[in-house]
């Protein structure tokens, strides 16, 4: 048996024990076998030519809320598992929000419109950092519990529900909304673009804060990345029908809690606080990914494109 068929006989029998357990756990559709093995198995393929040395490949995932980062998160780090033997920690931006108090003051300190996650300045990219360090320099036999944000109650989750990872770690990825964003220019934030910026950020002072912070605390953590891939989805209406989607997944894991779930109206509000940086993405991003994965009005993968430099 040649070197090919060899790796074959490996995909195919990843595919037939592993996947059929991400598809459960995460209640994906039948078809994700299709974009699993078109579209993600190659980004797998390249992982190896992406690490340039001994330290741990640091992969960041960009896309819109509902467009699979997490699955694909998941996906990389069984698959990094099974086909190259790699332990892999996934991080999530979300969850290094600052804690509810600490927004709170950078409301009252800065502009009240900080309160609410989202934005860059409302995550600790300190503690972020500070994670991001420790991984890579897990020994074998250490292990380390990550932070976990829980958005039900808007803080940060209990240390007990907090994720545990063991080294050596041979990949991090750090997967988000904004993750590897660039900032925009000053000359772009003047105008307003909804009503949330029109009405209660008239004078800029939030978006340009926002902005600053991007071009400066985010740009440190981000300038780290080995490789940055980007999920693009097709359109604004997609994006607010698929975190309406969320929501309510949301809603239905906490119906037994008191979690503080949003109607439809704070949900348009909320989503007006990504729109500016998530218009910037799909405007800049396609071009300064590494792997960039297109989808449809259904969150199908229906395209892909690799920088010509890998």
């Amino acid at each position: 048996m040649n070197e090919w068929s060899r790796l074959q006989d490996t995909i195919d029998q990843f595919l037939e024990e592993r996947l059929p357990v991400l598809m459960l756990q995460r209640q994906l559709p039948a078809q994700f076998r299709a974009t699993a093995e078109g579209f993600y198995l190659p980004l797998v393929d390249r992982l190896s030519s992406l690490r340039k040395d001994d330290r741990p490949l640091l992969l960041g995932i960009n896309g819109a809320q509902g467009t699979g980062k997490s699955t694909l998160a998941d996906f990389l780090q069984m698959a990094a598992q099974y086909l190259l033997g790699w332990r892999t920690a996934v991080l999530s931006i979300d969850d290094f929000y600052l804690t509810q108090a600490e927004r709170r003051k950078l409301g009252r300190d800065v502009h009240p419109l900080f309160e609410t996650r989202g934005v860059p300045g409302t995550h600790d990219t300190a503690l972020l950092t500070t994670y991001l360090d420790r991984l890579e320099g897990l020994a074998a036999g250490d292990a380390l519990v990550l932070p976990k944000f829980d958005k039900a109650k808007d803080d940060r989750a209990a240390r007990s529900a907090w994720n545990r990872v063991e080294g050596p770690v041979d990949m991090i990825v750090l997967e988000g909304w904004c993750v590897g964003s660039k900032a925009q220019p000053l000359d772009a934030l003047r105008v307003p673009i909804n009503t949330l910026e029109r009405v209660e950020d008239p004078t800029a002072i939030w978006r340009t804060t926002a902005n600053e912070y991007l071009a400066t605390t985010y740009e440190t953590v981000f300038s780290r990345l080995d490789a940055l891939v980007f999920l693009v989805a097709p359109s604004l209406d997609a994006i607010y029908r698929w975190r309406c989607e969320q929501e309510q997944k949301l809603a239905e894991a906490s119906a037994k809690s008191s979690a503080a779930i949003m109607s439809e109206d704070q949900l348009r509000r909320f989503i007006q606080f990504y729109e500016r940086l998530t218009r910037h993405n799909l405007d800049t991003l396609p071009d300064r990914s590494d792997f960039v994965l297109t989808l449809d009005e259904n969150h199908a993968v229906v395209s892909s494109n690799v920088n010509a430099a890998l």
